[in-house]
């Protein structure tokens, strides 16, 4: 784009546009603010404004929501055992992914919220921390803060990067934007080769594979007590069907499938990704005459109890812990699926829908392995919960198919830290 003779590149074209969503910016705060308030606390520093201070070197992490924040526990651990004299920044867009942060890591991190990528917010944020390594997680591709990293000479890693064929070709439409960001970027280190190849494709450089961080997280003892305490709520002799991170819709589904199923005894535990829609959850069940009972209120589970709701934030691993079959959320309709890992790592059987795109290559090994079952609609998921809770060995037999699998693939953290070394120690020569 051109104005006279001035020509404007495609990151200040983008720039500019952003200026034209700033409206909508207040106002989707306002409505998430609606049923999450806390969207509405601490606006300041999605603009780069912050009170956080600091006087050590630091390394700065940015895990966007829960499922990230967890995924980096073992990075923090080697990064505190190996540069002990740093301080730990975490940057999150959702406050769950902060509220999980402040579960996992205490006190002795700073967090703050990642400033929306206008160009002011974001030299505020950089110039205030002053880090000496940024490290993205995932998918985490903002050109405006690439860009100033890397003219500030910050180095910026994207680490177990992952990239979805629908994902790439929204990036390939704005060809120019993209290969100008991503070559800007210090390393990406994917979760597969067919990640690095899209990044590779689009335009990347020092693209390589690292694995993923995922496999290389161990469930705390505590939480997996917290687990079995759950599973005597719960009741030892019967059936725990464990529906997790569901996403909207598809509780409705799993509550019409439960008119399917003869299973005496059984209890489905429902635990929605989102906590803004337990009470949601909640009316759906109410309306449909389900007998239910919301985790948080406490209490015994009564033997009539059909549903639980799990209407509590940073327990799933505890859930997982409890039950004897789990269903993976966000896969039944097309979300794209939520991460199986965790399941597996505890020796739980596993089953899938049709949409797994965000966890592709873990979710097709998974099934490969005998860890997990891909179903593709809702008649599907009753006809194997049937059958699967009525085969225990099956039950065992998927359990250990699925710690094995997990076995096999850890390792990413090894080489996230063998990337970070390589800017971080140099930087600190």
């Amino acid at each position: 784009m051109t104005f006279g003779k001035i020509m404007l590149s495609p990151r200040r074209i983008y720039a500019f546009l952003l200026w034209f969503l700033l409206p909508y910016v207040f106002f989707h705060l306002l409505w998430r603010g609606r049923k999450q308030p806390e969207y509405l606390q601490h606006i300041g520093e999605r603009f780069g404004c912050y009170s956080a201070c600091n006087e050590k070197p630091l390394i700065w992490l940015h895990a966007v929501s829960v499922g990230e924040t967890r995924a980096v526990a073992s990075l923090v651990q080697c990064l505190r055992e190996k540069y002990p004299k740093y301080q730990l920044l975490f940057t999150h867009t959702t406050p769950t992914g902060r509220f999980a942060s402040e579960q996992l890591y205490g006190s002795d991190v700073l967090r703050v919220y990642l400033p929306y990528d206008y160009s002011f917010a974001v030299k505020r944020f950089l110039k205030h921390f002053r880090p000496d390594i940024g490290i993205l997680m995932e998918t985490e591709v903002w050109f405006n803060l690439i860009h100033f990293c890397h003219t500030m000479h910050i180095p910026l890693l994207l680490l177990n990067a992952r990239l979805s064929e629908k994902s790439a070709a929204r990036y390939a439409r704005y060809p120019n934007l993209t290969r100008s960001g991503l070559s800007e970027l210090s390393c990406i280190s994917a979760q597969s080769e067919a990640d690095a190849s899209r990044f590779s494709a689009l335009g990347a450089n020092n693209v390589s594979v690292m694995g993923n961080l995922k496999f290389d997280v161990h469930p705390s003892s505590a939480m997996q007590q917290c687990g079995a305490d759950l599973r005597t709520l719960f009741g030892e002799k019967r059936k725990i069907f464990l529906a997790a991170s569901t996403r909207e819709g598809e509780e409705a589904l799993l509550l019409s499938m439960l008119q399917q199923v003869r299973i005496p005894d059984l209890l489905v535990v429902i635990v929605p990704r989102h906590p803004q829609r337990f009470d949601t959850v909640a009316d759906m069940c109410a309306q449909q005459g389900v007998r239910f009972q919301r985790k948080s209120q406490g209490g015994p589970i009564l033997p009539d109890t059909h549903v639980v709701l799990g209407d509590s934030m940073g327990e799933l691993t505890a859930y997982y812990t409890a039950c004897d079959l789990a269903f993976i959320g966000g896969s039944l309709l097309p979300f794209g699926g939520q991460n199986l890992i965790e399941a597996c790592v505890l020796g739980k059987p596993v089953i899938i829908g049709p949409y797994t795109y965000n966890f592709e290559q873990a979710s097709q090994l998974a099934v490969e392995s005998g860890a997990a079952v891909r179903i593709q609609n809702v008649a599907e998921l009753a006809q194997n919960l049937q059958n699967l809770l009525a085969n225990s060995e099956l039950l065992i037999s998927m359990g250990q198919a699925g710690k094995n699998f997990v076995h096999m693939h850890r390792g990413a953290t090894k080489k996230a830290i063998q990337n970070v070394a390589c800017f971080l120690d140099k930087h600190s020569i």
